[in-house]
């Protein structure tokens, strides 16, 4: 068994649609190698910066995640390798690759409507400002577009009334 902590920079594409970890930026992973009869035991945890946007009023965000991951890596000489799936991790040589598994363990965890905080009010429907910003009174005297037509009614009502 090896433990070991390696600081590594983070590859391409490491997160989902709003939210996910910046390109080279420094991940530090703490890893624990197991020799096992099948191959290698790989049990870790990734501490990764992430950056992003909240899902409801589009600010930036950022904050630091601990992801944990475990996987096997067999040996290409086993019985398991020769009847193994395509799912399965193999050791090429003496060396394993552990992106895969790290991108998979992070965009399972990583949050699908990431928020800025917990009740991030987002934005005004009407014209679009951060409601957080604009206060609770915020407020647009917007008719129902389907009674359009008779709000001229009423003004003419109230013009026929004065004269």
């Amino acid at each position: 068994m090896k433990e070991q902590r390696i600081t590594a920079p983070a590859p391409e594409g490491l997160g989902v649609e709003m939210v996910g970890v910046p390109k080279d930026a420094e991940l530090e992973l703490d890893l624990r190698l197991e020799s096992v009869m099948e191959g290698v035991l790989v049990s870790g945890t990734a501490f990764l910066p992430i950056e992003g946007e909240c899902a409801r009023c589009l600010d930036e965000i950022s904050f630091t995640m601990e992801v944990e991951f475990q996987e096997l890596f067999v040996y290409d000489d086993t019985r398991s390798a020769a009847g193994a799936d395509e799912d399965e991790r193999r050791l090429e040589g003496d060396l394993l690759d552990l992106e895969p598994v790290l991108r998979d363990a992070v965009v399972l965890a990583l949050p699908l409507s990431p928020l800025c905080q917990d009740d991030c009010p987002g934005l005004c429907a009407e014209c679009g400002e951060r409601l957080a910003d604009v206060g609770p009174e915020h407020s647009h005297d917007v008719a129902d577009p389907r009674w359009a037509a008779l709000q001229g009614l009423v003004e003419t009502r109230e013009e026929s009334q004065e004269g």
